[in-house]
């Protein structure tokens, strides 16, 4: 054990407080739990931030869960898949109504439908690694048909992972989590075209944050996406 990971020990022993390396820390969390006293377990937290994003994801668990999405895909059910997904977002107030709209008509020719439900069920369940299944997946966003506005985004890249499995991926604003990253004093290595090397920056923002976290029990990335909204959203 090196000498500062002793010197922590004992300061977390003595205060009874986890203890982060990170200078905004303290100050984040002091201002979630200003809002949320009780913390992730908050009945305000729960009704504010955290039910409907759970409840899409009990939703996606229903309609499109591996064995549906997989008998779907083999019936060449692409539209019927595709309408699945974007019926439980938007129940949701995660995307701006400009990705709703590109999202939509992306979907509406055959070629977009098959490719966005061959390609989240690859990214959702396929096989390899992480980074290679999230570059395929910004590819295949990447390439959907587009009306007028791009459909390329992150929080369109990121949603539907993080509502089918809250367990291992999170949804990302940009402007929100960087003023987040900025408040805590993380380095979010952030590009705006989106590619692995900043989604496993906010994963590691996120581990820092559930770590430092820990003892308020954060349960899923729902949690975690929801701390850093509170620090970066102006409605806070």
């Amino acid at each position: 054990m090196s000498v500062a990971r002793k010197v922590l020990t004992k300061r977390q022993r003595r205060t009874g407080k986890n203890v982060s390396q990170f200078k905004g820390a303290l100050k984040c969390r002091r201002k979630f739990l200003r809002f949320f006293p009780e913390g992730f377990h908050d009945e305000t937290y729960i009704a504010w931030e955290r039910d409907y994003k759970w409840q899409a994801h009990l939703q996606w668990v229903r309609l499109l869960d591996q064995v549906t999405h997989k008998s779907l895909l083999k019936a060449g059910e692409f539209h019927e898949i595709a309408a699945r997904a974007v019926k439980i977002e938007s129940r949701t107030n995660l995307l701006f109504s400009f990705e709703k709209m590109a999202l939509r008509d992306a979907l509406k020719p055959v070629a977009g439908a098959r490719l966005f439900a061959t390609e989240l069920y690859q990214f959702l369940h396929g096989t390899g690694n992480e980074e290679g299944k999230f570059e395929r997946w910004c590819e295949a966003v990447s390439s959907l048909p587009r009306k007028q506005t791009r459909v390329l985004t992150w929080p369109i890249v990121t949603v539907f992972g993080f509502l089918a499995q809250p367990g291992r991926h999170i949804f990302l604003k940009p402007n929100v989590t960087r003023a987040a990253a900025a408040e805590y004093g993380f380095d979010f290595q952030y590009e705006s075209r989106p590619s692995w090397e900043t989604y496993a920056s906010l994963l590691e923002f996120a581990s820092v944050c559930r770590q430092d976290l820990r003892d308020l029990k954060p349960r899923d990335m729902i949690d975690l996406q929801s701390f850093i909204w509170v620090q970066g959203s102006d409605e806070y």
